[in-house]
């Protein structure tokens, strides 16, 4: 996020005196620029300018040799003579310094008693080496103005002779030190404010501040000069590959400069090692920091090579297969087809070697080194597209990247250079070469075809014509009359504006210069008869029923790994087939689930790692079929898909079937105390089948239950639920996992679940709504009947018979026993179900009960072969 100094952004507009960063930043969020956070001043309390009179060097028992120094640091500051600690003849201070590398009558920084320098580090008066050190000389590290730390700052050769101001002077404004810094955030569309030049542009709007834009030719010393023949040669060699998506050339400008006889030894100025540091950037080499410098001041980002080691020419072109490149962080990077390079040719042919990533990083092969003395200056336009997948494809989210991918202005780039130059000559003692370079295609903004009614219109405030005018020109629109007449404009955005492209962007512009204050809050009306859907209801109606019953509501994310060989699916299994996404947030995760236990099973291992022995969770959502579906090509981003490649990429959207699954682990009953408390149970199959058919009765769907095959369940405790009366119609599996399952999740032995179908369970409920029978206030009659089938008949056939032959009397049916032994012969068993009936309209008979017994008996029989036990 951009750093803005108050000292700073007062020279492109004018700041009142006495303005605060709090201020400040009230000011910026008027035209959508918002605070992150004012970074305090690094370094707080007395830090002045000091003259050495003195240096006394000094021996010590530990092979260190000190100088005490005594430094005039003002009549303000000083011991009066012959007081303080260590008296002297002149009014000073006494310090110990272990630097050597300045001189009485040099001018030093001295932090005094009382000042905190970064870290923090607090100064104090200190007995050391046999003296009182009443203070510290300061050098650049320890003021944080660089990574220097084996000599003091001499101000003579930072500020020259006669720009050294008089002792006591106050250091902290001398050198940017004391100042509090606004750091804003910026959103993606406002890139031009990745600069002091376009945030001050901001403030000039919301206050109306005058504005001096020094990012025009006539703000600098020096014009930048014309192009010249003997310029060293640039080329760019880009074709745009459709199959790319890029519609520009990644180049379309790209100035060079040269700047020879540069002191490689020559000191980067204070004031721009304190502005670098209070923009977050870490001081380098004067080259270096001029490049730094007027990228944050213009937003230009430059880059600087050593002449010495470039060839002619430099040619932009895309990456060759098999390139690499290890750029100025020393990481070799393997490049790709797409990325733009920066290359030059060093007898190899044109572009041979490959030199840096376009608008991203140099290459450390030409980077300025400490014996430099000649540079070449590149000052270039990059496609904002090819900058932004290079930066993610290599992960280097570098300065100039962060503003070439927003978007840099086409004009600025001679500007900069020139800009760059006057700050080599001036402080480097480099010499300008006469040969620029500027190879430029940049094509002007095109018009924009406006009503300026559009504004009132999309904002909902009686915005004047004439107020929308001055907006617009305010802003750097060109704004001329439409050939039709004044109703509509032809508005040409200014060239630090390539998010401008359309009204619906003016009209942004409008509103938020004007001010955002201005748009009234309205709260839109409630459309009636609006609501759920019947589906929506159904679905919040099955997860309040499974809720009741004890179950836990987790939501858990689609995303699944290599899953299906721990749940033990057949090679074969249409589950196993999945989509893959092409940027998973995990790489252990990068397939959708095909089964919402793919998912809730892990839900439950965790729970069970995390000490939940018991668990019972469920979970409704969306599971993905990608079974013959094949993918659509991705439309461009230039206007509205077409109907028919929406209707290509809805052809390509995967079947995704709403699923409700639920895992039951642990006690289902806990043990209670007491003299009349029963043992807890644990869970079992038919809790798993209990809840599913709460799913379907919820929604007035009956399920029947047959046994099943399927993995992951065990194949002798599995159930098949179909609905009933539909036969042909699976909906879901209940019951036991297999135990190698439980096993490879780590969960308890004979954990139980179900996965239902959702849509298919609803497409089957009853179209119309359910209709609640009135409680019977009449007695309830019991029948008890136990019937003996064979062991191979399952029980749901058994308990279908009983509810048909118990008819419209029966309200409640449940099995309560089974029974298999010698007294019933071999293959066996014995069912016992309870009966408890009712009429609406009186007292059942005791032969009423006696009938309905009778017919349970013979439906059975005639169904399933059953007979009553004796």
């Amino acid at each position: 996020m951009p750093y803005v100094p108050l000292t700073w952004l007062s020279e492109h507009v004018e700041v009142p005196a006495g303005t605060t960063a709090e201020q400040l930043a009230a000011d910026l969020v008027r035209v959508g620029l918002e605070e992150e956070q004012v970074v305090p001043a690094t370094v707080t309390g007395p830090l002045v300018v000091g003259r050495v009179l003195s240096v006394e060097k000094e021996t010590h028992s530990n092979g260190k040799t000190i100088g005490y120094c005594r430094v005039d640091v003002g009549p303000q500051h000083n011991d009066a003579p012959g007081e303080g600690a260590e008296a002297s003849d002149v009014a000073s201070r006494g310090i110990v310094c272990g630097a050597h590398n300045f001189a009485p009558g040099d001018h030093v920084v001295v932090a005094l008693p009382g000042t905190v320098l970064p870290g923090p580090f607090p100064i104090a008066a200190r007995k050391t080496y046999g003296h009182t050190s009443d203070g510290m000389i300061c050098s650049a590290k320890e003021l944080g103005l660089g990574e220097d730390h084996s000599g003091i700052i001499v101000l003579e050769r930072m500020l020259g002779a006669d720009g050294v101001p008089a002792p006591g002077a106050d250091a902290l404004a001398l050198l940017g030190l004391g100042e509090e810094v606004l750091e804003i955030n910026v959103t993606p569309d406002r890139g031009y404010c990745f600069s002091m030049r376009g945030v001050a542009r901001e403030y000039a709007h919301s206050t109306g501040a005058r504005f001096t834009d020094r990012g025009l030719p006539e703000s600098l010393p020096t014009s930048p000069p014309a192009a010249t023949q003997d310029a060293f040669a640039v080329a760019v060699d880009d074709t745009i590959e459709p199959a790319t998506g890029l519609t520009a050339p990644g180049c379309d400008r790209f100035v060079t400069r040269i700047v020879r006889g540069i002191d490689p030894t020559a000191p980067t100025p204070a004031w721009m090692v304190a502005r670098l540091v209070q923009a977050g950037m870490r001081p380098i080499s004067l080259a270096v920091d001029v490049t730094n410098y007027v990228m944050l001041d213009l937003g230009q980002p430059l880059h600087a090579y050593d002449l010495a080691a470039l060839a002619a020419p430099v040619v932009v072109r895309r990456a060759r297969a098999g390139e690499r490149l290890t750029t100025l962080d020393d990481v070799e990077r393997r490049l790709d087809p797409e990325d733009l390079l920066i290359t030059d040719s060093p007898g190899e042919g044109p572009g041979g070697r490959v030199l840096g990533l376009a608008g991203v990083m140099g290459g450390a092969e030409t980077e300025v080194s400490a014996g430099t003395t000649d540079i070449l200056l590149e000052a270039a336009h990059f496609d904002p597209i090819s900058v932004s997948r290079t930066a993610r494809r290599h992960r280097l989210p570098s300065e100039a990247a962060k503003r070439f991918e927003r978007g840099v202005d086409t004009r600025l780039q001679a500007v900069a250079a020139q800009r760059a130059v006057d700050l080599l000559v001036e402080h480097g003692g480099g010499v300008a070469d006469p040969a620029v370079g500027d190879l430029d295609t940049t094509r002007s903004p095109e018009p924009i075809t406006f009503d300026t009614a559009e504004a009132t219109r999309l904002v909902g405030v009686d915005y004047s014509r004439d107020r929308v005018l001055g907006i617009l020109e305010q802003i750097g629109c060109t704004v001329t009359a439409d050939a039709g007449g004044e109703v509509t404009l032809q508005v040409t955005p200014p060239s630090w504006r390539p998010d401008l492209v359309g009204p619906a962007h003016l009209v942004e512009e409008v509103a938020r210069i004007a001010g955002y204050h201005e748009i009234p809050s309205v709260v839109p009306p409630a459309p009636p008869g609006q609501g759920l859907t019947v589906t929506q209801r159904q679905r919040r109606d099955v997860a309040r029923a499974l809720a009741e019953r004890g179950l836990v509501q987790v939501l858990s994310y689609p995303f699944v790994g290599d899953v299906h060989d721990a749940l033990g699916l057949p090679d074969d299994d249409p589950r196993r087939t999945v989509l893959r996404l092409v940027n998973p947030i995990a790489d252990d995760a990068p397939y959708l689930r095909t089964s919402l236990l793919d998912s809730l099973l892990e839900t439950a291992r965790r729970n069970v790692s995390r000490g939940t022995g018991d668990v019972a969770v469920f979970e409704i959502g969306l599971v993905t079929h990608p079974a013959a579906v094949r993918a659509g090509a991705a439309p461009g981003v230039a206007g509205r898909p077409s109907t028919e490649e929406l209707a290509r990429l809805e052809a390509a959207v995967p079947d995704q079937p709403r699923h409700a699954a639920g895992v039951l682990a642990g006690q289902r009953v806990p043990d209670g105390v007491g003299p009349v408390a029963a043992a807890g149970r644990p869970a079992d199959w038919a809790d798993a089948l209990e809840a599913a058919r709460t799913v379907a009765t919820t929604v007035g769907v009956t399920l029947a239950a047959r046994a099943g095959h399927l993995m992951p369940w065990h194949p002798g405790r599995c159930a098949e639920l179909v609905v009933a009366g539909e036969e042909e119609t699976v909906v879901g599996y209940a019951g036991e996992l297999h135990p190698k399952v439980t096993t490879a999740l780590e969960l308890p032995a004979r954990t139980v679940a179900f996965e239902l179908d959702l849509d298919a369970v609803l497409a089957a409920a009853p179209a119309e709504a359910i209709q609640v029978e009135p409680v019977s206030t009449f007695p309830l009659a019991k029948e008890d009947v136990a019937l003996v089938v064979d062991e191979r008949v399952p029980a749901s056939e058994v308990l279908a018979a009983v509810v048909d032959g118990a008819g419209a009397l029966a309200e409640d049916v449940r099995l309560f026993d089974v029974y298999a032994g010698d007294q019933l012969g071999a293959g066996k068993k014995s069912l016992a179900f309870g009966l408890r009936l009712r009429a609406p309209d009186r007292t059942l008979t005791a032969e009423e009960t006696a009938e309905v017994r009778e017919r349970v008996v013979r439906v059975a029989g005639d169904r399933v072969g059953a007979v009553l036990r004796g």
